[in-house]
């Protein structure tokens, strides 16, 4: 079964789409307007074994904030069509990821409700031109429509850059971890309710 999507989100503020592969082969083709954020949405793929068309248009003459949420929001909405009815998944996921001296940890369950913990001190508030607030708005985007319950906490580190990279990484390794059909459960939804 394909487990591929298409999203397109568009207000007055934003016009994004988002094509994703959950069995893909890393591949990315990624358009923000936001350098950065382009960087880190391409270790959710490689990592994730994803492949991820992001295409955006947002004001931002304003600021980011919009653009990157209004990503977040599409990407969950492609995420959760992709995925389907969920029957046969793994379901949780986690990983470790260390980058130098920065470590951080994900752990998420396709629960079927929205909820993020983000634990994250970044050592400065802005990496290059980008404003490391919206990293929670686009954690938080995602986790609202794609319906996932989402710990995300960064251990250690003293660079900001490499505490971002190493939560987007441990994030793309994680969606592919709860993602991943287990043959055990084939058929079978992975809740003794019956439902996700």
């Amino acid at each position: 079964m394909s487990r591929q999507a298409e999203v397109t989100r568009n207000t007055l503020e934003t016009q994004i789409s988002v094509s994703i592969n959950l069995d893909g082969t890393g591949h990315s083709d990624l358009h923000s307007g936001l350098g950065f954020l382009d960087h880190m949405m391409d270790q959710i793929a490689r990592h994730g074994m994803i492949d991820l068309k992001v295409q955006a248009k947002g004001d931002l003459h304003i600021d980011a904030h919009h653009t990157v949420e209004d990503i977040g929001i599409t990407l969950g909405q492609a995420f959760s069509k992709a995925l389907g009815d969920k029957k046969g998944l793994t379901r949780y996921g986690h990983s470790y990821v260390p980058l130098d001296e920065a470590l951080s940890r994900v752990a998420l369950d396709l629960s079927g409700r929205p909820g993020l913990e983000f634990d994250c001190t970044f050592t400065r508030a802005m990496i290059g031109e980008f404003d490391v607030d919206l990293i929670h708005e686009f954690f938080q985007g995602f986790v609202n429509h794609a319906l996932v319950t989402l710990h995300i906490d960064n251990l250690k580190g003293n660079n900001a850059h490499h505490q971002a990279e190493t939560i987007f990484k441990a994030f793309g390794r994680a969606l592919r971890m709860a993602a991943t059909p287990d043959p055990r459960m084939a058929g079978l939804m992975p809740s003794t309710k019956g439902a996700l």
